[in-house]
C-alpha cells in the first residue's frame, strides 16, 4: 500500500475519533435522532488500508481516499471539483453523518440507527479475491456482531430501525443463496456475479440505500450516484449554476458512455444511438434554431471517464439534451452529471430513473424536466431521437432546463464542513436522511 494512502487512512481515523457525536438539544430533533452504531474497524476503516490489494483485477482506489472519499481535486485551483470514486460513497456519507445536527449517543432513544459498514469495500474480497466461492457469507460476520454485542440495540425493533449505505447496485448483492442455487438433483450450478448480502433473511428488515435498487424489495432505496461536484459554500454553488444558465447550447444531443459499438450481436438502444449520431454528427439545423452539430459522443469505454469529469462536463454544458440509455444496469451516474450541467435528460425506460430515485426526482415531475422515448421504438420501429427532440418547442425546452437547474442542489453531495449558507439548502445527503427516517417511521408503525 502506498505511503500516501496510509497517511490518508490515519487522518481519517483521527478525524472520525475527534468529531463529536452528540445530538443538539433543540426540539427540532424530535423524530430525527440518529445513533451511529460503533462497529469494530474491520467493518469500515480497516477496509481502506486494502485500497490497492485487488489490483489489477480491481482498480487501486488509494488516491481517491483523499478528502474523506471525495478524492483529489481535479486541479490545484479547484474549489468544488474532485476525482470522486463512486464506490467510496460509504466513506464520505459516513463523514457527512458525523456533522448531522441530531446525532444521539443513546441508541435506545434514537429514531434510527446507522451502521457505518463499508459493504461495497468489504465485498471486494468476495468479488475479486479468494473468497469468491463463499460470497453467500458476505454480511454474516456483521450480523453475528450485532447479535452478540449489545443485542438489545438490534433486538429492540429486530433491525427495522437500522440503515446502511451500499455504494454499488443492489444487483451486486443479490446472488441466490446456496440452497436456492442447485438444480433438482442438488447439483451446484455456476455461481453468479455478486454476493448474497441482500438475500440473507437476517437483514430483511434493514433499510438499505443503494446506487440502484431492484423493483420489488421494500427495504432498498436508490440515491443519486455521487458526481465530482462538491461545493463547500453557497457562493461556489451559485457561481456554478450561473455558469450553467449562461452556457451556450450549441449541440442538440449528447451521449457519454461506452457500449453499442459492435455492428453485430443483438440490437440495443446504445448501438441505435451511435448509428444515428454518426449519421447526423456533422449536421446543423436551421429551423429557427441553429446548432453547430446535432449530436456529439464522448466514448467512455473501459472506465476512462470515471475519475475525469473534464472529459464530459464541457460538452454537457454545450448540449441541450443528454441521452441516458441503460447499460449493464438501468441507471447511470451520467444522469446526475447531466443534471449538474443543466442538460435535459432523455430516458429510454422508466427503470433508469423514474422507478429508482423517487426521493430526489419525484416521479410526478418527470415531464417537467426530462424526455422519455421508449427504447423499443428506437431499436425496432426506427424512431429517430433527433426527430423527437427537434419537435419540442423552444419555450418548453427553456422551461425544462430551468427545472433541471432547480434540481442541481438536490442531486449533488456538498463537501463536508461546508458553510452555513450552503447547509440551508438540502442536498442529496439531506434528502436521503429525511427519506430514511420517514421510511423507518412508517415501517415501525406496521410491526
Amino acid at each position: 500500500m502506498a505511503s500516501a494512502a496510509t497517511t490518508t487512512v490515519i487522518l481519517i481515523f483521527l478525524t472520525f475519533s475527534l468529531l463529536k457525536t452528540t445530538a443538539s438539544s433543540d426540539s427540532d430533533c424530535t423524530g430525527r435522532r440518529i445513533h451511529i452504531r460503533k462497529l469494530p474497524t474491520r467493518f469500515n476503516l480497516d477496509l481502506l488500508t486494502n485500497c490497492s490489494s485487488f489490483f489489477p483485477l480491481y482498480p487501486d482506489f488509494c488516491p481517491h481516499l483523499a478528502n474523506h472519499g471525495l478524492g483529489p481535486k481535479t486541479h490545484n485551483r479547484s474549489h468544488s471539483w474532485y476525482r470522486t470514486d463512486t464506490h467510496l460513497l460509504e466513506l464520505f456519507f459516513h463523514r457527512r453523518l458525523l456533522e448531522y445536527p441530531c446525532l444521539s449517543p443513546n441508541p435506545l432513544q434514537s429514531d434510527a440507527i446507522f451502521l457505518p459498514y463499508y459493504s461495497s469495500l468489504d465485498s471486494l474480497h468476495f468479488l475479486y479475491g479468494p473468497d469468491y466461492n463463499v460470497s453467500h457469507l458476505h454480511g454474516l460476520d456483521l450480523f453475528s456482531y450485532l447479535q452478540s454485542n449489545d443485542p438489545d440495540i438490534w433486538g429492540r425493533n429486530n433491525g427495522h430501525d437500522h440503515f446502511l449505505i451500499m455504494a454499488r447496485t443492489s444487483w451486486d448483492f443479490s446472488q441466490p443463496l446456496p440452497e436456492k442455487s442447485g438444480d433438482e438433483n442438488g447439483e451446484e450450478i455456476e455461481r453468479l456475479w455478486g454476493t448474497s448480502f441482500l438475500m440473507l433473511p437476517e437483514f430483511f428488515n434493514l433499510t438499505v440505500l443503494t446506487l440502484e435498487s431492484r423493483a420489488w424489495p421494500w427495504q432498498e432505496q436508490a440515491i443519486p450516484h455521487p458526481t465530482s461536484f462538491h461545493p463547500s459554500s453557497l457562493g461556489f454553488l451559485d457561481s456554478w449554476i450561473l455558469r450553467v444558465r449562461k452556457s451556450r447550447r450549441s449541440t442538440l444531443m449528447f451521449f457519454a458512455g461506452g457500449g453499442g459499438k459492435s455492428p453485430t450481436g443483438n440490437p440495443n438502444v446504445r448501438r441505435s444511438i451511435r448509428e444515428e449520431c454518426g449519421a447526423v454528427q456533422n449536421s446543423s439545423v436551421f429551423d429557427g434554431r441553429r446548432f453547430q452539430k446535432l449530436c456529439e459522443i464522448v466514448d467512455c469505454s473501459n472506465g476512462i471517464c470515471e475519475h475525469d469529469p473534464i472529459r464530459y462536463m464541457k460538452p454537457m454544458l454545450q448540449a441541450s439534451f443528454c441521452l441516458q440509455p441503460p447499460g449493464e444496469t438501468p441507471s447511470r451516474r451520467s444522469t446526475f452529471d447531466g443534471i449538474l450541467a443543466g442538460c435535459i435528460p432523455v430516458f429510454f425506460e422508466d427503470q433508469s430513473a423514474k422507478n429508482q430515485f423517487q426521493w430526489h426526482l419525484p416521479p410526478a415531475e418527470y415531464e417537467e424536466f426530462s424526455v422519455t422515448i421508449p427504447k423499443e421504438d428506437v431499436v425496432f420501429k426506427g424512431l429517430k431521437v433527433v426527430d423527437v427532440l427537434m419537435g419540442i418547442p423552444r419555450a418548453e425546452v427553456r422551461r425544462m432546463r430551468e427545472k433541471v437547474m432547480e434540481l442541481i442542489p438536490k442531486v449533488m453531495y456538498r463537501k463536508h464542513g461546508s458553510s452555513l449558507g450552503l447547509r440551508a439548502k438540502k442536498d442529496a445527503f439531506d434528502i436521503a436522511i429525511e427519506g430514511t427516517l420517514q421510511r423507518i417511521k412508517d415501517r415501525l408503525k406496521d410491526v
